[in-house]
């Protein structure tokens, strides 16, 4: 029997991607025992304003940048798949992939707003979650309507880790010494963040047919 691939999912704007998302996803994949972890670079986020958001080759190349030498694939899969919606997203991702085993992987500050997703209650049903503490956004999220349902399926990083001994819903919450990195510090301080990126890698974008291609080559058999 084979083993199933576990694999972390974590989305976002990556706008643009930095050392505190590569810092807090290495954790996740040591504490969790993932094999991988996908960055999802999002075509938009439906709950985030677009003024100020960089182009998708430009977030991408900056998720590409920070996941080097790391167990970290960067993709724009959703923009292949059509979709916006994270429960859209892990519906065609299952059925895809089906020889994987998906952890969604999310801030405590997403924990907070999950209700207010498409679907929510859904995601959190199908999929384990994994909750990665944040500073300041602990309190919204222990009290949030998702964690009002989901805190009587509380489980330890380790049953995530003992594979296929597990099932959702299930929510695991992380804690480690916190990160207060944001991309809004960073786009405050280097507005031409973007700009520069592309106009420094622009023949590499040009060459690269596979900019949006998802994974590596080595595909599920």
């Amino acid at each position: 029997m084979t083993t199933p691939v576990l694999t972390g999912l974590l989305g976002g704007s990556f706008n643009p991607a930095h050392g505190g998302h590569r810092r807090i996803t290495l954790f996740a994949t040591e504490a969790l025992g993932l094999d991988e972890v996908w960055w999802l670079v999002s075509p938009g986020n439906p709950l985030k304003p677009q003024a100020g958001m960089a182009p998708l080759k430009a977030r991408l190349l900056s998720a590409r940048r920070q996941a080097r030498r790391a167990r970290i694939v960067p993709t724009a899969i959703e923009q292949r798949l059509g979709t916006r919606y994270t429960v859209d997203t892990l519906a065609k991702l299952g059925r895809r992939y089906p020889k994987r085993r998906f952890v969604w992987l999310m801030g405590s500050d997403n924990l907070a707003q999950l209700h207010r997703w498409k679907d929510g209650g859904m995601i959190a049903g199908t999929r384990p979650i994994a909750v990665i503490a944040r500073p300041g956004y602990d309190a919204a999220a222990m009290t949030s309507p998702a964690m009002a349902w989901l805190r009587r399926y509380r489980v330890s990083a380790a049953s995530i880790r003992k594979r296929g001994q597990w099932s959702a819903p299930a929510l695991v919450y992380l804690r480690f010494d916190p990160d207060h990195r944001s991309a809004t510090a960073i786009r405050r301080a280097d507005a031409g963040w973007a700009a520069a990126l592309l106009g420094e890698d622009r023949d590499a974008v040009v060459r690269d047919r596979l900019t949006f291609r998802t994974i590596r080559p080595r595909e599920d058999a």
